[in-house]
């Protein structure tokens, strides 16, 4: 598989929402939000997104355009730790056309995006944000807390939490 590139992506994404005349959504997470974010040498093979839209169209489209992705209606959903509530309405306008709006994450809500995963790529793209945007931990901390009260109690909880604390600590010690 090819890399893929943000600016040649939204361009596609532009064609097919034009082709197909309905509103089309997208909040990018993942690689090309790294792009987005100033990653410049972080390369994707895929386009992992939140839609608002007719994501069964666009997962096909995107399967003919080489493009494998990962599509859902409510990224919150892709782990049993919630997003921080109001994620949607933080996230940044990348781009906008008639049909397409292609946006990304705040930057703290895509760290937050990060720390439910927390392997050791996801930490090394959730600290390029942190130090790119300034991000202080006790906003980190606030975030965390949000997304905590908003899940599911479970007793992945109680990793997350230690993963943020773990993180916290390699933000302070990185400073």
């Amino acid at each position: 598989m090819s890399p893929i590139d943000l600016n040649a992506t939204i361009k596609k994404l532009e064609a097919f929402s034009r082709r197909e005349k309905k509103p089309l959504h997208l909040v990018l997470l993942g690689g090309l939000a790294l792009q987005h974010y100033g990653m410049e040498n972080r390369s994707t093979i895929d386009l992992d997104a939140e839609v608002d839209g007719d994501l069964e169209s666009l997962f096909l489209f995107l399967k003919t355009q080489g493009i494998p992705s990962d599509l859902s209606e409510n990224i919150s959903g892709w782990s049993v730790v919630a997003m921080p509530p109001g994620y949607r309405e933080r996230a940044i306008t990348r781009f906008k056309s008639e049909f397409l709006e292609v946006c990304v994450l705040d930057p703290c809500d895509f760290v937050i995006s990060k720390l439910r995963r927390f392997t050791e790529e996801d930490i090394q793209d959730a600290l390029f944000v942190v130090k790119k945007y300034a991000i202080q931990t006790d906003q980190v901390s606030r975030y965390a807390e949000a997304a905590l009260e908003h899940s599911i109690k479970d007793t992945t909880l109680f990793l997350f939490k230690k993963n943020v604390d773990l993180f916290l600590k390699k933000i302070e010690k990185e400073s």
